[in-house]
This record gives structure tokens, C-alpha cells and sequence, in this order.
């Protein structure tokens, strides 16, 4: 396939362009982003960690994200569970997540209650209580949330089994939320040593958006997280091959399901290590493909033939190492899925052949731009896009010279990336989930006489 880990070399930066972000350097090596935004009198404050279920030691799956829900667990100024009912006392919403490459901790309240949360985010960087008995009922916690999102949900079910087979060992092979064996091996100590290592201000970026300034954001950065000391933090390192090549096709029944679904994979160059500069044509290719009902695989299979109710296309960007381009449809009623992954193959070699119009590449890429311009009007929306970029290599440039890359897409890019990635088979899987097949019954024994009107 010929993908390999590295970053994009661009031009020189071009003006800013979507969330025209101001950004300075702490002493600590804390990263701040502010986005002014004065609509409202509201502020949207997140930490980001540059760690993930990816930066697990071995054995030790959901790790990341159980220490998560161990930020919540308190300091000494704050006792456990205290964090979010202080800030819903203040009027205020918070929450966190976990991907495989960031952690993730926000709130959103009024700005005049922005001292508040930059402290409180900054106290607990610093300074996590955890007791035993806390991290024991936060981990049946974990555990329970993963019977109820994971083992009981049979599409949750059939990605890890995709997941395991795309990466073969590269970490990203892991689910988020960890393999329940590890889960209940993890410690306490597992816990403080990951936090020890890897949550510091020089590991972490501070995104304010929101009714501030960039002078009131830097004296009250210095103020809480400038009183948090640097430490050392190790290395990311990370398998920069892909799996022996396989075109593997997966099939899951499972007597929950009363819908089929097809799902493909492949892997493809993320945002931030595309060598070859595929990204923004992927990102078209993605919207032209399945952006809608007016997109090449919707009118081929729901509209004209058709032989599904629903297809998609969506082009993951947001990762450290590599990303991946997914095909999505659930077949029209009485339909099998491998007809319909069938078709599907012909409408990817039919693009492959006769490849992508000026039109139908300019209509996706004015549905992407206009997209971005929407993205401003969410006070979220610019911190969690930068935040994702800056936590996985990339940098502020890339996220604000987003727009003029997409612009500057031709059919002849899209192609070039079309046969990069949905040409090479050799690191694609595709998922078939089915409804449970009925148990056959079981042969006569020949020890058994034979039934009533049955010959000997």
C-alpha cells in the first residue's frame, strides 16, 4: 500500500482562516489557544493530554481511559465527586473523554466563573487524590460501562473484531475502553504511575474559547497552571508499519440483530502523517463518495438499483499515527450482504476506472468549506478540532489552512488518493453483521433406533 508515518511538508502558512486562534507557551511548556468569541458571555475551557489507549503499556488495555474517571476523584481542596457539582453550582456542564491518542477534560460556563475552572483543571493536574476504595468502585464502573456500550451491543461488538484485524499489533488494535481480562488486573498504582508520567503542563494544551481576551486568558493561565511544574514525559513511541497485507472479510452473527449491516475499512494517511499529501483529496473523496443522498454511492445503491437504505463514507482524520477511510450501508430488506458488498466493490472499481468529474469534486468541495464556516458558529466546535489536531502533530496551521487545501483539490488529487487507498485491498477489512443462524439439529446417533417410519 505504501503508506508510511510522516508529516506533511506545506508552503508557508497562509492567514488564518477559520477560528483565527491566538496561542502562547506557558514557562511550564503548557500550549494555550484562545478563541475569542463574544456572542455570549459564556467560556468553554479544555485540557487536552497528549496520551492515549494507544500509549498503554502492554496488558494494560483501558488504562487512559479509567484514568478519566479517576480525575473526578478529587485533591485535597476538592474531595471526591466535588469537581462537577461545582461547576453545576455555578451554572456550569462538564465531561471528559478518551481516544487513542488524547484525554480530554472540559467545561462550559460563564465567564465570569473562568478563574474557577482553570483552577480546578489546574489542581488536579497537579494534585490527584486516590484511595483504594474509589478506584475500586470507578474500575467495576468501567467494567459495567463496558457489558453495557460494548458486550451487549453487536455492531460495538463486531468493530473490535475489525479493529484487531485492521492493526494487527499496532496499538491501535486495542478498544479504548480496554478488554475486560486487563480491566480487572489494572491497580491503583497502574493508575498514579500513568498520571505521574504522562499528565503535565509540557504534555498538555490549554483551549479557552469564548467572551475572553488573549490578556485576561495569559494572566489567569500563569496564575493556576503557570504554578504547575514541568516534568520529564516519555517518549510516544509507535510501530510506524502496517500488519502483513490481508483482505480479510469478517462475519458476525448475532441474535440481537434484526438489521444487517456492511461495514469496510482502510487504513489511509491521518491529517497529521500524510507524506504524500493525501488528506485533503481523501476528505473529498469521503463527501463525493457518501456525504448524502446525493452522493455517487447513495444514488448507485439506494436510489437506482437499489439494493440498500442507507450508505456512508467518512475519512478519520484525528490520529497520531494512521487514520482510516470507512464504507457504511445497510441493505434494502431482503437483499444479502455479500450482494450488496458485491455492488459495492463494482462502484469502487467503476471510480477506479473512469475516475471523478470537475463537477461532482467541485460540489464536495464547497460542502466541506461551507461546513468549516458552520463549525464557527459552535463555541466547542473550534476547541475540539484544534485540540485533536495539536494532541496528534499536528499544529494550528494545519487546522486554519484546512479550508484553502480542500479548495485546491482537483479530480486528478482525488484519484491519486482513490487508488492509494480503496485500490490497495491489502489493508481493508469489511465487517458483515447478521442476525443469529438457527441451531441445526443435531444427527440420530447410531446407537439410537430409528424413528417411527424411518428405514433401518
Amino acid at each position: 500500500m505504501g503508506l508510511t508515518l510522516g508529516l506533511v511538508a506545506h508552503p508557508g502558512p497562509a492567514p488564518a482562516q477559520v477560528f483565527n486562534p491566538e496561542t502562547f507557551t506557558l514557562g511550564n511548556g503548557l500550549q494555550v489557544v484562545v478563541l475569542p468569541d463574544h456572542r455570549a458571555p459564556v467560556v468553554h475551557q479544555m485540557v487536552w493530554y497528549k496520551v492515549g489507549a494507544a500509549d498503554e503499556p502492554p496488558g494494560k488495555t483501558g488504562l487512559a481511559h479509567l484514568l478519566e474517571h479517576l480525575m473526578f476523584k478529587g485533591t485535597k481542596s476538592i474531595p471526591p465527586g466535588e469537581f462537577s457539582r461545582r461547576i453545576a453550582r455555578n451554572g456550569g456542564q462538564d465531561n471528559a473523554f478518551t481516544g487513542d491518542d488524547y484525554t480530554a477534560y472540559y467545561q462550559s460556563i460563564a465567564r465570569d466563573r473562568l478563574e474557577l475552572v482553570m483552577g480546578m483543571e489546574a489542581d488536579r493536574m497537579a494534585h490527584l487524590r486516590l484511595s483504594e476504595d474509589d478506584f475500586q468502585t470507578e474500575r467495576e464502573v468501567v467494567r459495567e460501562e463496558r457489558r453495557q456500550r460494548t458486550d451487549t451491543d453487536p455492531s460495538a461488538l463486531l468493530g473490535e473484531r475489525l479493529g484487531q484485524i485492521l492493526w494487527g499489533t499496532h496499538p491501535y488494535h486495542n478498544p479504548v475502553i480496554g478488554w475486560d481480562d486487563d480491566l480487572t488486573r489494572l491497580t491503583r498504582a497502574d493508575a498514579l504511575d500513568f498520571y505521574a508520567h504522562y499528565y503535565a503542563p509540557n504534555n498538555a494544551v490549554l483551549i479557552i474559547a469564548g467572551d475572553v481576551d488573549v490578556a485576561r486568558v495569559r494572566a489567569l493561565a500563569e496564575k493556576t497552571f503557570g504554578a504547575v511544574a514541568a516534568r520529564p514525559t516519555p517518549e510516544r513511541r509507535r510501530p510506524g508499519t502496517l500488519p502483513p497485507a490481508a483482505d480479510v472479510v469478517v462475519t458476525m452473527h448475532h441474535p440481537q440483530v434484526h438489521q444487517p449491516e456492511l461495514s469496510r475499512l482502510y487504513v489511509a494517511p491521518s491529517r497529521s502523517a500524510d507524506p504524500q499529501g493525501f488528506a485533503p483529496a481523501l476528505a473529498v473523496l469521503a463527501d463525493l463518495l457518501g456525504g448524502g443522498s446525493t452522493s455517487r454511492l447513495y444514488r448507485a445503491l439506494v436510489v437506482d438499483q437499489p439494493l440498500a437504505v442507507s450508505v456512508a463514507a467518512w475519512y478519520r482524520t484525528d490520529a497520531l499515527d494512521f487514520g482510516t477511510f470507512t464504507l457504511g450501508a445497510v441493505p434494502h430488506e431482503g437483499v444479502e450482504t455479500t450482494a450488496l458488498a458485491r455492488a459495492l466493490d463494482d462502484q469502487i472499481q467503476r471510480l477506479l476506472n473512469e475516475g471523478v468529474s470537475d463537477d461532482e469534486v467541485a460540489r464536495a468541495r464547497h460542502r466541506l468549506t461551507a461546513g468549516l464556516i458552520y463549525a464557527r458558529d459552535s463555541l466547542s466546535e473550534g476547541a475540539r478540532v484544534l485540540g485533536s489536531a495539536l494532541s496528534t502533530g499536528g499544529s494550528i496551521d494545519t487546522v486554519e489552512t484546512w479550508p484553502d487545501r480542500i479548495r485546491a483539490v482537483t479530480p486528478d488529487q482525488v484519484m491519486a488518493a482513490a487508488r492509494a487507498v480503496l485500490g490497495q485491498r491489502d489493508h481493508a477489512v469489511t465487517g458483515l453483521l447478521l442476525p443469529a443462524v438457527a441451531a441445526l439439529a443435531p444427527s440420530p446417533s447410531a446407537s439410537e433406533p430409528p424413528a417411527s417410519g424411518d428405514r433401518p
